[in-house]
């Protein structure tokens, strides 16, 4: 597929809801809408081919433009981006990919948003045995000069059963392991946008296999995919 470049009219289109955020205005304007989310769509599926050049993703997922408002005090009914996630194949590759498209505040994202129990201990516990392999995976100049330093919430003390003077407490806080990339509309709206994309996505690569071979074994090395 030739590459499906994001247009001026989509962030134009997205801008205006920002500043229209109702029923009867989104009503109005659903053709158009339409018009741009399909431009959209067929610009991640794109991002999905690239990615399966060099990844196995299991799944694309675009998300909706409606906003679920039941338990937020923010009423507006509409998002005011797009934004998609790409999930990797089955339980032996671990990670995520994601990307949102919003005028001035386009970024990507990898990682680790929302580990769950297990998955967060036993991360733990692989740091607190030994975090030189975590230190020197997420130092790497390839992966740094593009993402920058590991993002994400932590726990303000000690995980409890983890001692808190421990020398590499910093990283043992976190309850999520993520890197983002911020990217200008001017970067946005160039016909080289997805392949940068997925040069972003590429260079992560180092990161997601050290946390899949922890995650798919016990901390003796045994595998957990038997």
């Amino acid at each position: 597929m030739e590459p499906i470049p994001i247009s001026k009219e989509a962030l134009t289109f997205l801008r205006k809801l920002a500043k229209n955020n109702t029923r009867e205005w989104f009503e109005a304007h659903k053709l158009e809408f339409k018009s741009h989310e399909t431009g959209v769509r067929q610009f991640y599926q794109n991002v999905h081919e690239n990615l399966d050049g060099h990844d196995d993703i299991e799944r694309m997922k675009m998300f909706r433009i409606y906003r679920d408002v039941r338990f937020s005090k923010d009423k507006t009914p509409y998002k005011t981006h797009f934004a998609a996630s790409f999930s990797r194949l089955g339980s032996h590759l671990r990670g995520g990919y994601y990307l949102r498209i919003k005028p001035g505040e386009t970024f990507a994202a990898v990682g680790f948003w929302g580990p769950d129990k297990d998955d967060l201990f036993r991360i733990r516990k692989e740091l607190e045995a030994d975090a030189s392999d975590f230190r020197n995976t997420i130092g790497l100049k390839s992966l740094k000069s593009i993402w920058g330093d590991i993002e994400g919430e932590g726990v303000k003390t000690a995980p409890k059963g983890f001692d808190k003077t421990h020398p590499d407490m910093d990283l043992i806080k976190r309850k999520q392991f993520i890197f983002t990339r911020n990217f200008s509309d001017e970067a946005v709206l160039d016909k080289t946008f997805a392949e940068e994309v997925n040069k972003s996505f590429r260079a992560i690569r180092p990161f997601f296999d050290l946390m899949s071979d922890i995650l798919t074994t016990t901390l003796n090395g045994e595998s957990l995919l038997d």
